[in-house]
């Protein structure tokens, strides 16, 4: 069989995004200030798109900024005809004005001070451990081995590298490191350059002036029944009584066990609702989050060039003509995505009213699929839609995804959703006694007497999603 090629016209159907497809669904799914950093590079690279200025109202204008003043007046030579009080005491005003003294004046122009002057960075752990460093008085030597393990802290406070590896990037004995080690082990914060938890622990304990203790004992030999809060066993292993304990577990619970934890860089990340659900009346109002959005409009220079100067031929027209269309299609798939937020969240709001209203016990298991077929959606939209998205209610500020839970079976009556079962455990846990908390088989016992049917192991899954720590290590002897 002879092979060759051919031509041949096939006429074929298959499913393409368009670029205006692409870009709404790109700006769906970014978060608030990812679409404005996204807006604010598209204004930077495309010309024929513009922010709108907002302008002041006439009716907050002054008479000297209103439009209506002729502009003569606005050029009007200013004199002053204020008339002086007769009745001045010219010699005090000549004496205070008139002081001797020495008398500069500024004929240079000085540059005016940076922003930066005026704002008080936060000191690091580095910074603040150097300090100290020199004011020891240190030789040059002690300076670089200082330096050297400040270096090689983590941000917790503590050393990572030993002492014998500190000596061969140094090059010096291993003796002279540990004395500079022991220096600025008592440095500020206390427990800061300690090697494991517990020669942190034992700097505070000589910091606070209880070495050789009950504290310290407890901190060398018996740290994991402390953590277990197997109390009796130290006091077994250490023949004391339980009352001596637990005065001496309060001294080193009060203690720090991440000294660099104050110095810390990281910075708080505020949450701003991309929407607003208020109560008014008997109803909810929902509102758009527009603050700091900026305004855009296309060009009319661009589009009316486009249209009556017809100079503008080849790549600079195709150029122009892309452009007004990217900017175009942004502006149109913002107010989609503003609209599909306001759907989504109107949607939710009449599946949980009894969230809104009387609090996270009362939320509904509910799917994306729920709200994708109240509103003609499709559920990829809707899941896009609700991811890094917050709207601010009544209860606090939720992440639109929060109100999407799976269902738990009540022994009566219709399910209840995982976060409310959630919040109930929580509220068991508040309200139980410290001495006697509740065991993860009593909150079940509590939770099936509620009318809500879950085993042991899910009480106990749940409790590890809130971070709360087993009864055992909850417990309190005091």
């Amino acid at each position: 069989m002879a092979i060759e090629l051919r031509q041949q016209l096939k006429l074929t159907q298959q499913l393409i995004m368009t670029p205006q497809l692409q870009m709404a669904i790109k700006l769906l799914q970014l978060s608030r200030l990812e679409l404005m950093d996204a807006i604010r590079q598209e204004l930077e690279e495309n010309p024929t798109l513009e922010e709108v200025q907002e302008t002041v109202p006439k009716d907050q204008l002054s008479e000297e900024q209103s439009p209506e003043r002729p502009q003569a007046e606005k050029t009007e030579e200013v004199r002053i005809e204020e008339k002086l009080p007769n009745d001045i005491d010219w010699s005090n005003y000549i004496d205070e004005y008139n002081s001797p003294g020495r008398i500069r004046f500024e004929t240079e122009e000085r540059d005016t001070p940076q922003y930066e002057a005026f704002v008080s960075s936060k000191e690091s752990l580095s910074d603040h451990l150097n300090w100290q460093l020199l004011m020891s008085s240190p030789g040059e030597e002690h300076k670089r081995i200082g330096s050297l393990i400040i270096g090689n802290l983590d941000k917790d406070g503590y050393l990572k590298a030993t002492v014998e590896e500190l000596s061969e990037l140094a090059g010096v004995p291993v003796r002279q490191v540990e004395e500079v080690l022991q220096l600025m082990q008592t440095f500020d914060p206390p427990g800061v350059c300690a090697r494991d938890l517990t020669e942190c622990l034992l700097i505070q304990a000589r910091t606070l002036g209880v070495e050789n203790t009950l504290v310290t004992r407890i901190i060398e030999n018996h740290l994991n029944h402390l953590e277990n809060k197997n109390y009796r066993a130290i006091c077994r292993a250490l023949k004391v009584k339980l009352d001596e304990v637990i005065a001496a577990v309060d001294i080193i619970t009060a203690m720090e066990p991440k000294p660099g934890r104050k110095f810390s860089s990281e910075e708080p990340q505020y949450i701003t609702p991309d929407i607003y659900v208020y109560k008014h009346e008997d109803g909810f109002v929902i509102m758009l989050n527009d603050d700091g959005m900026p305004k855009l409009r296309v060009n009319s220079f661009y589009k009316e060039a486009i249209s009556n100067n017809k100079e503008i031929t080849g790549s600079a027209r195709e150029y122009i003509q892309e452009k007004l269309r990217s900017a175009a299609w942004l502006i149109r798939s913002i107010h989609q995505r503003q609209k599909t937020i306001y759907k989504v969240m109107e949607s939710i709001l009449k599946f949980q009213r009894e969230f809104f209203e009387k609090g996270i016990t009362h939320l509904k298991p509910m799917v994306l699929r729920d709200v994708a077929e109240d509103i003609g959606m499709h559920e990829s939209t809707i899941s896009r839609v609700t991811t890094n998205k917050y709207a601010y209610t009544p209860q606090g500020i939720f992440e639109l995804k929060y109100f999407f839970n799976s269902s738990i079976k009540r022994i009566h009556g219709e399910a209840i959703a995982s976060a409310s079962v959630q919040e109930k455990i929580r509220r068991l846990i508040e309200s139980e006694d410290p001495r006697k908390p509740y065991s993860d088989s009593k909150m079940a016992e509590l939770l099936k007497a509620d009318n809500i049917n879950i085993a042991r192991r899910t009480v106990a899954k749940y409790r590890e999603m809130m971070g709360v720590l087993p009864s055992n290590k909850r417990k309190r002897f005091s």
